[in-house]
């Protein structure tokens, strides 16, 4: 009778338990939800200025307002824990040649992520600096990572640690080292990453649609990454900037609704429906608006291609652009 009486008492303790988990609202979350669940999630903190992470925030006073406005970054969210944006790319041996910037091979992905001591019971919150779309666009290439290898529940801090501590919330510059989490790939989406021969029969057959997230000037062919080798774009392919992705308010980045990015897409020739792929330099910037399409917009049958123009000029693939003197 006791044993059963116990068996009984584990089972409604896992029901409590399964009823009490916390579901994420969706792709993005604000910091009141944030830090009305901070118990209930795993934050990690992406970052390449990873000194940030221990040092603490600087702000300044407007002398005409008083008001108080955050001059530079630092510290982090409390048991948030800090993960080097350098090491969500790598260079990989493709068809005998290194290739760098793409993702990890699902073991070395599972392998990073636990060391970061996430688990695989809670949902996980990415917060970037939140003050350039460049600094946002690693973590969304982070979340792209995630969902590569199967992740669903986790999200991304609207306005980053910027605006986190731009609205006054506690912080801390401790050091709280965590033991290795159990976190595991549940799956590896392959229909989310776009190959140089998928993009090549999209520059030729106009489908699926090629969204170039890079600015205006690369583009166009004025400029080029170092990376890259040639100027220009992919034929065929649309931009959408990423200093079009993002609102600025009180020193921080906020992401638009969903009407201004429909609105948006439009504008730069782009459908907010049927089959795309981003690209830009490496692959960071095309996470941006592969974030855009598929989880704000909702268009689920859009992929990033991994690599993106250094992968498509180092293999030789042809750009065009405006004449250059």
């Amino acid at each position: 009778m006791k044993k059963i009486q116990w068996l009984l008492a584990f089972a409604l303790t896992g029901l409590v338990s399964l009823v009490q988990a916390i579901t994420l609202p969706g792709p993005v979350v604000s910091a009141d939800w944030l830090s009305n669940n901070l118990s209930d999630v795993q934050v990690i903190e992406v970052r390449t200025d990873l000194a940030s992470y221990l040092r603490n925030p600087e702000f300044d006073t407007d002398k005409k307002t008083g008001k108080k406005f955050l001059v530079e970054v630092g510290g982090h969210i409390a048991n948030s824990t800090l993960l080097d944006f350098k090491k969500v790319r790598v260079e990989r041996l493709v068809d005998g040649k290194k290739i760098k910037f793409l993702i990890p091979e699902k073991a070395d992905f599972e392998k990073l992520v636990q060391s970061l001591g996430i688990n695989s019971d809670k949902p996980i919150v990415l917060v970037p600096i939140g003050q350039d779309m460049s600094d946002i666009d690693e973590a969304l290439r982070t979340y792209w990572s995630f969902k590569v290898y199967g992740e669903d529940q986790v999200a991304v801090l609207d306005g980053g640690i910027a605006g986190w501590l731009s609205e006054g919330r506690e912080f801390t510059t401790a050091n709280s080292p965590k033991a290795a989490g159990n976190w595991a790939a549940k799956a590896e989406r392959k229909e989310l990453v776009a190959s140089s021969d998928d993009v090549a029969a999209a520059s030729k057959s106009g489908k699926p649609q090629l969204l170039d997230a890079r600015q205006p000037a690369q583009y166009l062919g004025l400029a080029k990454r170092p990376d890259v080798l040639t100027f220009g774009h992919i034929a065929g392919s649309k931009e959408l900037a990423p200093e079009l992705l993002a609102k600025p308010s009180n020193g921080a980045l906020y992401f638009w609704q969903k009407k201004t990015y429909d609105a948006l897409l439009a504008a730069n020739g782009l459908s907010n429906k049927g089959p795309t792929i981003a690209y830009c330099n490496t692959g960071h910037l095309a996470a941006g608006g592969w974030f855009v399409m598929s989880e704000l917009v909702g268009n689920k049958s859009t992929k990033l291609y991994d690599g993106s123009l250094y992968l498509w000029t180092l293999e030789g693939r042809p750009l065009v652009g405006v004449p250059l003197n």
